[in-house]
């Protein structure tokens, strides 16, 4: 098993990385490899729409969605881990996960998902729901805990001091690890989900 993180927040041993070493704990218990991209101050640029990863098979603004991309096709999990900025996940994420799920054309069905966020006080509830969609759309099981995977703290190693939210992360991961290893059972004996051919239809019509 192994499990893909990203921590977006500019701060890389901040309350985002609390969580996220909360999570470690419990994957470095179950032999889970794990591997954590911190993307907080990188100059992360949003999607141009060019439609060139489509014939390329990768995105031609070459920065580390690519890195990422690559150990993404090999893993069983995806963790993106989020400050909270307006009640959303920080711009950076918003605009790598737009370009890593876009571009990348191998078949994501059955890698389960798991979103966290760090907050001072309020937004966590929707930026859970804005970085969980990015799993939806692409036939990711989503790994839930014990309420809305979120941890607390404004200054930096506050997160320390909320014993519900760090026990809401050892519940995720540990939620996440059961997940991968019945999917990877479940895929040996059934194989993956059969598939129709996408239909895709647009809401303009011309008569």
């Amino acid at each position: 098993m192994k499990v893909i993180i990203i921590n977006s927040s500019p701060h890389q041993n901040g309350n985002t990385a609390i969580a996220i070493n909360e999570m470690i704990k419990v994957f470095k218990k179950e032999d889970v490899d794990y591997q954590v991209f911190n993307i907080g101050n990188e100059a992360i640029r949003s999607c141009l729409d060019c439609g060139k990863c489509h014939t390329l098979g990768y995105c031609i603004l070459n920065d580390s969605v690519n890195e990422v991309a690559k150990e993404f096709e090999k893993a069983d999990g995806l963790v993106v881990a989020s400050p909270v900025y307006f009640a959303q996940a920080n711009g950076a994420l918003v605009s790598f996960l737009q370009r890593l799920f876009v571009s990348t054309p191998f078949d994501k069905t059955m890698k389960v998902g798991a979103s966290i966020g760090a907050a001072r006080r309020g937004g966590l509830t929707t930026t859970y729901d804005e970085l969980n969609k990015f799993f939806g759309i692409s036939g990711m099981p989503i790994a839930s805990g014990q309420y809305w995977n979120g941890i607390h703290g404004g200054k930096e190693g506050e997160a320390n001091e909320d014993l519900e939210g760090l026990q809401m992360m050892r519940t995720l991961a540990n939620n996440m690890v059961f997940l991968m290893k019945a999917i990877a059972l479940g895929k040996k004996k059934y194989g993956l989900p059969k598939k129709e051919k996408k239909i895709s239809t647009n809401f303009i019509r011309k008569d």
